[in-house]
């Protein structure tokens, strides 16, 4: 009976023994396969992570590459050039207006007062050196020649007297008191001859119609108003029996072979107007509206010392040549300044592309390859884009049709 009972006891002990370790087996797969499926998703998250890296840079190195079938850039018209040095000059504009050359500007007034009796010219008549304009007529005129007739009457027997008075001194008829007293008399009578005829000097005679006043004794009350110099006839105020006083301007007579452009330079571009205008007689070159396909040439001869307090700009000041004077006084004109020509790396200003705060130009890597390139660029003058930096002498750009890889650039990727 014992043995019946330990037997099975037995029995049991060897079964358990041998059970405890499958269990523990059992149990660390279990565990195992449990970590491996928590670990699984997070494996799998992680695998494509090098392939996804790898596209990424892949289309970081392609973003900025367009690429372009050869027929398609014959077709487009899309143009090529290589970036070189050359001599790149900037300029400047600055608003100006056509003036007169006040060196050859005559406003014409009378010296004295008087009616105007004849009027020989008309507004834009080109008119002659001493060219009758107008003639006046002027009683003061009249009374300042009779003035001088009657001054230089009392002169000569003033001087009469102070002879014969020298003579009876020298008899000793007379004393000497006597004699200084014609002497005096004598010189104050000179004096007011001479004050007469420096009187109508200054009424506009001439010394030749002085001495013809003096030789005829005849008063001529008409003043002529003549042209100082030969020119055109800008201005007239005058009609035929007018009243007209010495300020009264009767005509402006304006040599119009040479005109003055007048501008104004911003604060700003002071220093740019030294450094382009240090050599002397450097031409300028003049736009006006009313011939927008010639370019007048024009010689800086005045920069101003102040600024003006109000608009904060420097008057400039040139003299242009106006032979057949198209350039009319008071048109409106640019006055483009250029510098000094400097040997820089440029493209064309064509070339050169802008999205948001980006500059780019198409760089050829190959044959229907191009690269948009961020550069930086410095002056421009309509035509050349100096280039500081992002591309190298020798490289080819896209001159014209940089538009169409510029949309094909930004087109949305799929």
């Amino acid at each position: 009976m014992r043995n019946l009972v330990c037997s099975p006891s037995h029995g049991i002990t060897q079964y358990g023994h041998h059970a405890r370790p499958r269990n523990c087996l059992s149990l660390l797969r279990r565990l195992c396969c449990g970590l491996l499926l928590l670990l699984s998703p997070m494996g799998c998250d992680r695998a494509p992570a090098p392939a996804e890296g790898n596209g990424q840079k892949h289309s970081s190195d392609n973003v900025h590459l367009v690429r372009l079938p050869l027929e398609e850039i014959s077709k487009s018209g899309v143009l090529m050039e290589r970036v070189s040095r050359t001599a790149f000059r900037t300029y400047r504009d600055f608003p100006g207006v056509v003036r007169p050359n006040e060196n050859a500007l005559a406003n014409i007034t009378t010296l004295v007062r008087g009616r105007v009796a004849e009027v020989h010219a008309d507004l834009g008549q080109a008119v002659l050196p001493k060219q009758l304009l107008a003639v006046l007529h002027s009683s003061d005129l009249g009374l300042a020649q009779s003035a001088y007739l009657k001054a230089r009457a009392r002169r000569h027997v003033a001087e009469q007297a102070f002879q014969r008075a020298k003579y009876l001194y020298e008899e000793k008829v007379i004393g000497q008191a006597e004699l200084q007293r014609r002497e005096g008399e004598m010189i104050s009578v000179r004096a007011e001859a001479q004050e007469a005829h420096e009187g109508l000097r200054l009424l506009g005679m001439e010394d030749k119609e002085i001495r013809t006043l003096e030789q005829t004794q005849k008063i001529r009350s008409q003043i002529p108003i003549v042209a100082p110099f030969a020119g055109r006839v800008i201005g007239r105020d005058l009609t035929k029996g007018e009243l007209v006083d010495p300020t009264h301007k009767l005509f402006v007579v304006a040599d119009l072979s040479t005109v003055w452009v007048v501008g104004n330079v911003a604060e700003k571009d002071i220093s740019y107007l030294h450094r382009a205008t240090v050599s002397p007689n450097e031409p300028v070159e003049i736009h006006v509206p009313a011939y927008p396909d010639e370019v007048f040439n024009g010689t800086v001869t005045y920069v101003g010392d102040v600024l003006d307090t109000a608009t904060r700009t420097m008057a400039v000041r040139l003299t242009v040549a106006n032979p057949t004077g198209r350039l009319k006084p008071e048109m409106f004109a640019t006055i483009r300044v250029l510098s000094e020509p400097e040997d820089v790396l440029v493209v064309p200003e064509a070339a050169v592309q802008r999205d948001r705060d980006r500059t780019f130009v198409f760089v050829q890597k190959e044959p229907g390859v191009f690269e948009a390139r961020t550069i930086r660029t410095g002056d421009k003058n309509e035509t050349f884009a100096e280039i500081l930096e992002g591309v190298k002498e020798g490289e080819t750009v896209v001159r014209e049709g940089a538009f169409i890889l510029k949309s094909e650039l930004l087109k949305p990727k799929d």
